[in-house]
Protein backbone atom coordinates (compact mmCIF):
# COMPACT_ATOMS: atom_id res chain seq x y z
CA UNK A 1 0.00 0.00 0.00
CA UNK A 2 1.42 3.29 -1.11
CA UNK A 3 1.01 6.47 1.39
CA UNK A 4 1.47 10.26 -0.30
CA UNK A 5 2.25 13.16 2.12
CA UNK A 6 2.82 16.35 0.21
CA UNK A 7 4.65 19.16 2.41
CA UNK A 8 3.79 22.31 2.24
CA UNK A 9 6.55 23.57 -0.18
CA UNK A 10 5.25 20.69 -2.34
CA UNK A 11 7.58 17.84 -1.99
CA UNK A 12 5.98 15.12 -2.31
CA UNK A 13 6.66 12.55 0.01
CA UNK A 14 5.38 8.32 -0.98
CA UNK A 15 6.14 5.71 0.99
CA UNK A 16 5.51 2.12 0.00
CA UNK A 17 6.22 -0.48 3.81
CA UNK A 18 7.67 -3.78 3.57
CA UNK A 19 7.30 -5.89 7.30
CA UNK A 20 9.02 -8.61 5.92
CA UNK A 21 12.08 -6.86 5.25
CA UNK A 22 15.19 -5.25 7.12
CA UNK A 23 16.21 -2.76 4.61
CA UNK A 24 15.06 0.46 3.08
CA UNK A 25 15.49 2.05 -0.43
CA UNK A 26 15.32 5.74 -0.40
CA UNK A 27 15.61 8.09 -3.74
CA UNK A 28 15.24 11.81 -4.11
CA UNK A 29 13.62 12.48 -7.55
CA UNK A 30 13.67 15.61 -9.41
CA UNK A 31 11.68 16.52 -12.29
CA UNK A 32 14.72 17.95 -14.11
CA UNK A 33 16.76 16.48 -17.11
CA UNK A 34 18.49 16.95 -20.03
CA UNK A 35 16.06 18.01 -22.14
CA UNK A 36 15.30 20.66 -19.68
CA UNK A 37 18.51 22.69 -20.34
CA UNK A 38 19.70 25.61 -22.42
CA UNK A 39 21.54 24.33 -25.32
CA UNK A 40 24.70 26.20 -24.02
CA UNK A 41 24.41 24.43 -20.67
CA UNK A 42 23.98 20.75 -22.26
CA UNK A 43 24.91 18.44 -20.02
CA UNK A 44 24.66 20.38 -16.75
CA UNK A 45 21.79 18.05 -14.89
CA UNK A 46 24.31 15.34 -15.39
CA UNK A 47 27.64 16.96 -13.93
CA UNK A 48 25.03 18.00 -11.34
CA UNK A 49 24.45 14.55 -10.69
CA UNK A 50 28.28 13.70 -10.66
CA UNK A 51 29.34 16.88 -7.71
CA UNK A 52 26.43 16.23 -5.52
CA UNK A 53 29.38 13.77 -4.18
CA UNK A 54 31.71 16.08 -3.96
CA UNK A 55 31.14 17.77 -1.03
CA UNK A 56 28.86 19.79 1.11
CA UNK A 57 28.68 23.00 3.91
CA UNK A 58 29.94 20.76 6.28
CA UNK A 59 30.62 17.43 5.09
CA UNK A 60 33.62 16.99 2.43
CA UNK A 61 33.36 13.80 -0.31
CA UNK A 62 35.97 11.88 1.62
CA UNK A 63 33.84 12.46 5.01
CA UNK A 64 30.59 11.11 2.62
CA UNK A 65 32.25 8.33 0.93
CA UNK A 66 33.32 7.50 4.68
CA UNK A 67 30.00 8.14 6.30
CA UNK A 68 27.87 5.67 3.51
CA UNK A 69 30.75 3.12 3.96
CA UNK A 70 30.19 3.02 7.66
CA UNK A 71 26.79 3.04 7.10
CA UNK A 72 27.23 -0.83 5.05
CA UNK A 73 24.70 1.23 2.62
CA UNK A 74 24.69 1.76 -1.04
CA UNK A 75 24.65 5.11 -2.83
CA UNK A 76 24.18 6.46 -6.18
CA UNK A 77 22.72 8.65 -8.80
CA UNK A 78 21.63 8.12 -12.32
CA UNK A 79 20.23 11.30 -14.79
CA UNK A 80 17.61 11.04 -17.77
CA UNK A 81 16.36 12.58 -20.62
CA UNK A 82 13.33 13.61 -17.73
CA UNK A 83 14.46 13.16 -14.34
CA UNK A 84 17.96 13.27 -12.01
CA UNK A 85 17.21 10.57 -9.06
CA UNK A 86 19.52 10.43 -5.82
CA UNK A 87 19.21 7.04 -4.36
CA UNK A 88 20.71 5.07 -1.23
CA UNK A 89 19.89 1.68 0.84
CA UNK A 90 20.20 1.11 3.85
CA UNK A 91 19.48 -0.98 6.86
CA UNK A 92 16.23 0.34 8.75
CA UNK A 93 17.75 0.98 11.73
CA UNK A 94 20.09 3.50 9.81
CA UNK A 95 17.75 4.85 7.52
CA UNK A 96 17.83 8.37 9.37
CA UNK A 97 21.46 9.09 9.47
CA UNK A 98 21.52 7.59 5.78
CA UNK A 99 18.83 10.42 4.16
CA UNK A 100 20.69 13.05 6.78
CA UNK A 101 24.02 12.64 4.42
CA UNK A 102 21.37 12.34 1.25
CA UNK A 103 19.50 15.26 1.82
CA UNK A 104 22.77 17.61 2.87
CA UNK A 105 24.37 16.75 -0.11
CA UNK A 106 21.01 17.66 -2.24
CA UNK A 107 20.53 20.58 -1.06
CA UNK A 108 24.01 21.83 0.40
CA UNK A 109 26.81 21.12 -1.71
CA UNK A 110 29.53 23.57 -2.32
CA UNK A 111 30.26 23.02 -5.93
CA UNK A 112 33.64 24.21 -5.41
CA UNK A 113 35.48 25.58 -8.79
CA UNK A 114 38.55 23.53 -8.25
CA UNK A 115 36.33 19.99 -7.44
CA UNK A 116 34.08 20.94 -10.57
CA UNK A 117 37.55 21.17 -12.99
CA UNK A 118 38.50 18.24 -11.84
CA UNK A 119 35.46 16.07 -11.83
CA UNK A 120 35.18 17.79 -15.45
CA UNK A 121 37.89 15.27 -16.66
CA UNK A 122 35.80 12.24 -15.26
CA UNK A 123 32.92 12.91 -17.08
CA UNK A 124 34.61 13.77 -20.35
CA UNK A 125 36.45 10.10 -19.80
CA UNK A 126 32.79 8.98 -19.28
CA UNK A 127 31.77 10.52 -22.81
CA UNK A 128 34.84 8.28 -23.92
CA UNK A 129 33.53 5.36 -22.72
CA UNK A 130 30.38 5.59 -24.26
CA UNK A 131 31.98 5.96 -26.93
CA UNK A 132 34.22 2.62 -27.35
CA UNK A 133 30.89 0.90 -27.30
CA UNK A 134 29.48 0.71 -30.60
CA UNK A 135 25.42 -0.47 -29.25
CA UNK A 136 25.76 2.47 -27.42
CA UNK A 137 26.80 5.04 -30.34
CA UNK A 138 24.44 3.09 -32.21
CA UNK A 139 21.60 3.93 -30.10
CA UNK A 140 22.44 7.54 -28.88
CA UNK A 141 23.17 8.88 -32.23
CA UNK A 142 20.18 7.78 -33.73
CA UNK A 143 18.36 8.99 -30.89
CA UNK A 144 19.48 12.08 -31.43
CA UNK A 145 19.55 12.40 -35.09
CA UNK A 146 15.74 11.27 -34.57
CA UNK A 147 14.82 14.52 -32.31
CA UNK A 148 17.58 16.83 -34.12
CA UNK A 149 16.83 20.35 -32.84
CA UNK A 150 15.02 19.77 -29.60
CA UNK A 151 15.97 19.65 -26.06
CA UNK A 152 15.27 15.63 -26.28
CA UNK A 153 18.08 14.88 -28.84
CA UNK A 154 21.15 16.48 -27.19
CA UNK A 155 23.31 14.00 -25.66
CA UNK A 156 22.63 13.36 -21.31
CA UNK A 157 26.29 13.47 -20.97
CA UNK A 158 26.98 16.91 -22.57
CA UNK A 159 29.33 17.46 -25.14
CA UNK A 160 33.01 18.39 -24.74
CA UNK A 161 32.21 22.38 -25.87
CA UNK A 162 28.76 22.66 -23.58
CA UNK A 163 31.06 21.28 -20.36
CA UNK A 164 33.90 23.78 -20.28
CA UNK A 165 31.77 26.54 -19.82
CA UNK A 166 30.14 25.28 -16.54
CA UNK A 167 31.25 26.81 -14.07
CA UNK A 168 30.21 27.18 -10.03
CA UNK A 169 28.63 29.76 -10.24
CA UNK A 170 26.45 28.13 -13.54
CA UNK A 171 25.20 25.03 -11.19
CA UNK A 172 24.54 27.45 -8.42
CA UNK A 173 22.23 28.97 -10.92
CA UNK A 174 20.54 26.30 -12.11
CA UNK A 175 20.13 24.04 -9.34
CA UNK A 176 18.09 27.39 -7.95
CA UNK A 177 15.73 27.63 -10.86
CA UNK A 178 15.67 24.07 -11.68
CA UNK A 179 15.27 21.96 -8.71
CA UNK A 180 11.94 23.22 -7.45
CA UNK A 181 9.95 21.76 -4.25
CA UNK A 182 7.03 20.57 -6.70
CA UNK A 183 9.08 18.60 -8.75
CA UNK A 184 10.55 16.57 -6.58
CA UNK A 185 9.48 13.38 -4.86
CA UNK A 186 11.14 11.33 -2.22
CA UNK A 187 10.19 7.73 -2.30
CA UNK A 188 10.74 5.41 0.44
CA UNK A 189 9.95 1.76 0.42
CA UNK A 190 11.39 -1.28 2.81
CA UNK A 191 10.74 -0.91 6.99
CA UNK A 192 10.77 2.05 8.65
CA UNK A 193 8.59 3.41 11.02
CA UNK A 194 6.17 6.89 10.81
CA UNK A 195 9.46 8.65 12.81
CA UNK A 196 11.09 7.93 10.19
CA UNK A 197 9.41 9.56 7.76
CA UNK A 198 8.43 12.64 9.99
CA UNK A 199 12.00 13.43 10.12
CA UNK A 200 12.38 12.62 6.47
CA UNK A 201 9.54 15.76 5.97
CA UNK A 202 10.79 17.99 8.26
CA UNK A 203 14.37 17.69 6.36
CA UNK A 204 12.69 18.33 3.19
CA UNK A 205 10.36 20.92 4.51
CA UNK A 206 13.37 23.41 3.92
CA UNK A 207 13.82 23.39 0.46
CA UNK A 208 13.14 26.57 -1.31
CA UNK A 209 11.77 27.47 -4.76
CA UNK A 210 8.14 27.31 -6.54
CA UNK A 211 6.57 26.78 -10.36
CA UNK A 212 7.21 23.66 -11.76
CA UNK A 213 9.68 22.79 -15.11
CA UNK A 214 8.01 23.10 -18.49
CA UNK A 215 8.43 20.60 -21.27
CA UNK A 216 8.95 21.41 -25.23
CA UNK A 217 7.72 18.94 -27.06
CA UNK A 218 9.80 16.97 -29.35
CA UNK A 219 9.57 16.68 -33.02
CA UNK A 220 10.71 13.19 -34.58
CA UNK A 221 12.21 13.12 -37.94
CA UNK A 222 13.11 10.25 -39.64
CA UNK A 223 16.63 9.45 -40.07
CA UNK A 224 19.60 7.49 -41.47
CA UNK A 225 22.95 7.52 -39.89
CA UNK A 226 26.10 5.77 -40.42
CA UNK A 227 29.32 6.69 -38.65
CA UNK A 228 32.56 4.49 -39.95
CA UNK A 229 34.49 2.92 -36.85
CA UNK A 230 37.69 0.83 -36.65
CA UNK A 231 35.62 -2.37 -35.09
CA UNK A 232 34.59 -5.92 -36.45
CA UNK A 233 30.80 -5.90 -36.66
CA UNK A 234 28.18 -3.20 -37.83
CA UNK A 235 25.75 -2.26 -34.83
CA UNK A 236 22.58 -1.76 -36.19
CA UNK A 237 19.67 0.34 -34.70
CA UNK A 238 16.03 0.88 -36.48
CA UNK A 239 13.75 2.60 -34.99
CA UNK A 240 9.98 4.08 -35.24
CA UNK A 241 7.80 6.33 -33.59
CA UNK A 242 6.33 4.84 -30.79
CA UNK A 243 4.34 5.86 -27.86
CA UNK A 244 4.53 8.39 -24.97
CA UNK A 245 5.08 6.78 -20.96
CA UNK A 246 1.78 8.59 -20.35
CA UNK A 247 -0.11 6.61 -23.06
CA UNK A 248 -2.63 4.02 -22.18
CA UNK A 249 -0.93 1.96 -25.15
CA UNK A 250 2.09 1.09 -23.38
CA UNK A 251 0.88 -2.20 -22.07
CA UNK A 252 0.35 -3.29 -25.68
CA UNK A 253 3.77 -1.72 -26.72
CA UNK A 254 5.29 -3.78 -23.79
CA UNK A 255 4.06 -7.07 -25.17
CA UNK A 256 4.65 -6.20 -28.95
CA UNK A 257 8.39 -5.81 -27.74
CA UNK A 258 8.62 -8.67 -25.72
CA UNK A 259 6.94 -10.67 -28.57
CA UNK A 260 9.65 -9.37 -31.74
CA UNK A 261 12.14 -9.45 -29.64
CA UNK A 262 12.15 -9.87 -25.99
CA UNK A 263 13.90 -13.41 -25.48
CA UNK A 264 14.89 -16.34 -26.99
CA UNK A 265 12.07 -17.54 -28.21
CA UNK A 266 10.61 -13.99 -29.73
CA UNK A 267 10.33 -13.78 -33.55
CA UNK A 268 13.59 -11.77 -33.51
CA UNK A 269 15.76 -14.17 -31.96
CA UNK A 270 14.40 -16.86 -33.81
CA UNK A 271 14.03 -15.40 -37.35
CA UNK A 272 17.76 -14.22 -37.60
CA UNK A 273 19.85 -15.70 -35.52
CA UNK A 274 18.74 -19.21 -34.70
CA UNK A 275 17.28 -19.90 -37.60
CA UNK A 276 19.68 -18.12 -40.32
CA UNK A 277 22.57 -18.02 -37.87
CA UNK A 278 22.98 -14.03 -38.82
CA UNK A 279 23.90 -12.79 -35.48
CA UNK A 280 24.98 -13.26 -31.74
CA UNK A 281 22.70 -10.27 -30.18
CA UNK A 282 19.44 -8.99 -31.35
CA UNK A 283 16.83 -7.52 -29.35
CA UNK A 284 13.46 -4.75 -29.29
CA UNK A 285 13.30 -2.03 -26.67
CA UNK A 286 11.06 0.74 -26.40
CA UNK A 287 12.45 4.37 -25.26
CA UNK A 288 9.23 6.31 -23.72
CA UNK A 289 8.98 10.10 -22.77
CA UNK A 290 6.47 12.41 -21.80
CA UNK A 291 5.25 13.19 -24.99
CA UNK A 292 6.63 10.93 -27.54
CA UNK A 293 8.68 7.72 -27.78
CA UNK A 294 10.77 5.24 -29.99
CA UNK A 295 10.72 1.30 -30.65
CA UNK A 296 13.39 0.36 -31.63
CA UNK A 297 15.32 -2.93 -32.45
CA UNK A 298 18.97 -3.77 -32.42
CA UNK A 299 21.49 -6.15 -34.06
CA UNK A 300 25.42 -6.37 -34.06
CA UNK A 301 26.82 -8.59 -36.91
CA UNK A 302 28.94 -8.95 -39.87
CA UNK A 303 29.12 -6.07 -42.81
CA UNK A 304 28.05 -9.29 -45.12
CA UNK A 305 25.55 -10.48 -43.27
CA UNK A 306 23.57 -7.28 -42.91
CA UNK A 307 21.46 -6.85 -45.71
CA UNK A 308 19.96 -10.22 -45.00
CA UNK A 309 19.27 -9.83 -41.29
CA UNK A 310 17.88 -6.13 -42.27
CA UNK A 311 15.66 -8.53 -45.48
CA UNK A 312 14.18 -10.56 -42.52
CA UNK A 313 13.64 -7.77 -40.16
CA UNK A 314 11.72 -6.06 -42.64
CA UNK A 315 10.32 -9.05 -43.88
CA UNK A 316 8.73 -10.28 -40.16
CA UNK A 317 7.72 -6.91 -39.96
CA UNK A 318 5.15 -6.60 -42.45
CA UNK A 319 4.32 -10.18 -41.55
CA UNK A 320 3.17 -9.23 -38.18
CA UNK A 321 1.19 -6.70 -39.67
CA UNK A 322 -0.47 -9.25 -41.62
CA UNK A 323 -1.15 -11.52 -39.07
CA UNK A 324 -0.35 -10.03 -35.37
CA UNK A 325 0.30 -12.31 -33.18
CA UNK A 326 -0.74 -16.04 -32.44
CA UNK A 327 -2.83 -16.87 -29.69
CA UNK A 328 0.06 -18.93 -27.86
CA UNK A 329 2.86 -16.44 -28.30
CA UNK A 330 0.77 -13.40 -26.55
CA UNK A 331 -0.14 -15.31 -23.69
CA UNK A 332 3.18 -16.78 -23.38
CA UNK A 333 4.79 -12.88 -23.54
CA UNK A 334 2.50 -11.62 -21.31
CA UNK A 335 3.39 -13.92 -18.28
CA UNK A 336 6.58 -13.48 -19.17
CA UNK A 337 6.28 -9.41 -18.71
CA UNK A 338 3.93 -10.14 -15.45
CA UNK A 339 6.54 -12.41 -13.93
CA UNK A 340 9.83 -10.25 -14.88
CA UNK A 341 7.51 -7.20 -13.13
CA UNK A 342 6.39 -9.15 -9.85
CA UNK A 343 10.11 -10.78 -9.31
CA UNK A 344 11.54 -7.39 -9.48
CA UNK A 345 9.23 -6.34 -6.67
CA UNK A 346 11.04 -8.22 -4.51
CA UNK A 347 13.46 -6.00 -3.96
CA UNK A 348 13.66 -2.88 -2.04
CA UNK A 349 15.61 -0.89 -4.99
CA UNK A 350 13.25 -2.09 -7.64
CA UNK A 351 9.80 -0.77 -5.83
CA UNK A 352 11.55 2.10 -4.53
CA UNK A 353 12.30 3.40 -8.53
CA UNK A 354 8.62 2.37 -9.43
CA UNK A 355 7.12 3.95 -6.96
CA UNK A 356 9.63 7.66 -7.41
CA UNK A 357 9.38 7.22 -11.25
CA UNK A 358 5.35 7.07 -11.20
CA UNK A 359 4.61 9.56 -8.89
CA UNK A 360 7.32 12.31 -10.88
CA UNK A 361 6.40 11.80 -14.29
CA UNK A 362 2.61 10.29 -14.22
CA UNK A 363 1.36 11.44 -10.68
CA UNK A 364 0.55 8.50 -9.46
CA UNK A 365 1.05 5.10 -8.90
CA UNK A 366 -0.90 2.18 -9.68
CA UNK A 367 -1.40 -0.92 -7.54
CA UNK A 368 0.37 -4.05 -8.91
CA UNK A 369 -2.74 -5.32 -9.02
CA UNK A 370 -4.12 -2.61 -11.61
CA UNK A 371 -0.80 -2.92 -13.47
CA UNK A 372 -1.46 -6.98 -13.90
CA UNK A 373 -4.89 -6.04 -14.91
CA UNK A 374 -4.17 -3.66 -17.96
CA UNK A 375 -1.36 -6.50 -19.32
CA UNK A 376 -4.35 -9.31 -19.01
CA UNK A 377 -6.87 -6.84 -21.15
CA UNK A 378 -4.66 -6.36 -23.45
CA UNK A 379 -6.03 -8.42 -26.97
CA UNK A 380 -3.83 -9.90 -29.91
CA UNK A 381 -6.02 -7.09 -32.03
CA UNK A 382 -5.35 -4.26 -30.02
CA UNK A 383 -1.63 -5.26 -30.64
CA UNK A 384 -2.00 -6.08 -34.09
CA UNK A 385 -3.64 -2.07 -34.44
CA UNK A 386 -0.93 -0.81 -32.53
CA UNK A 387 1.61 -2.15 -35.26
CA UNK A 388 -0.18 -1.43 -37.90
CA UNK A 389 0.03 2.15 -36.83
CA UNK A 390 3.67 1.70 -35.48
CA UNK A 391 5.56 0.15 -38.27
CA UNK A 392 5.18 2.22 -41.39
CA UNK A 393 8.26 2.57 -43.14
CA UNK A 394 7.72 6.11 -44.03
CA UNK A 395 8.61 7.32 -40.74
CA UNK A 396 11.73 4.32 -40.11
CA UNK A 397 15.12 5.43 -38.80
CA UNK A 398 18.53 3.49 -39.37
CA UNK A 399 21.46 4.03 -37.58
CA UNK A 400 24.59 1.66 -38.70
CA UNK A 401 28.08 2.20 -36.59
CA UNK A 402 30.59 0.07 -38.01
CA UNK A 403 31.51 -0.21 -41.95
CA UNK A 404 28.53 0.88 -43.46
CA UNK A 405 27.56 0.46 -46.96
CA UNK A 406 26.27 3.55 -48.96
CA UNK A 407 23.30 5.17 -47.52
CA UNK A 408 21.06 4.18 -51.16
CA UNK A 409 21.75 0.60 -50.37
CA UNK A 410 19.95 0.78 -46.56
CA UNK A 411 16.92 3.20 -47.92
CA UNK A 412 16.38 0.28 -50.72
CA UNK A 413 16.34 -1.93 -48.39
CA UNK A 414 13.92 -0.25 -46.14
CA UNK A 415 11.48 0.20 -48.37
Amino acid sequence: MYVKRVLPNGVCLISEKLDTVRTASVGIWVGNGSRYEPAALNGISHFIEHMIFKGTEKRSAQHIAIAIDALGGQANAFTDKECTCYYMKVLDKRLKTGISILADMFMHSRFAQEDIDLERGVVMEEIDMYEDSPEDVAIDKLFEKCYEGSALGRPILGTAETLQTINSEAMHDYMHRYYRPADTVVAVSGHFTEDDLDYIADLFSHMEGEGRNEVTPAVYQPSLMLREKDIEQNHLCLSFPGVSLLSEDRFAMNLLSSILGGGMSSRLFQGVREQNGLCYSIYTFTTPHLDTGLFSIYTGLGAETEQKALELIVRELHEFCENGPAADELSRCREQVKTTLLMGLESTGTRMMTIGRSELLRGQVAAVEQVLAAYDRVTAEDILQLARRIFDFEQVSLAVVGQPDRAETYRALLQ
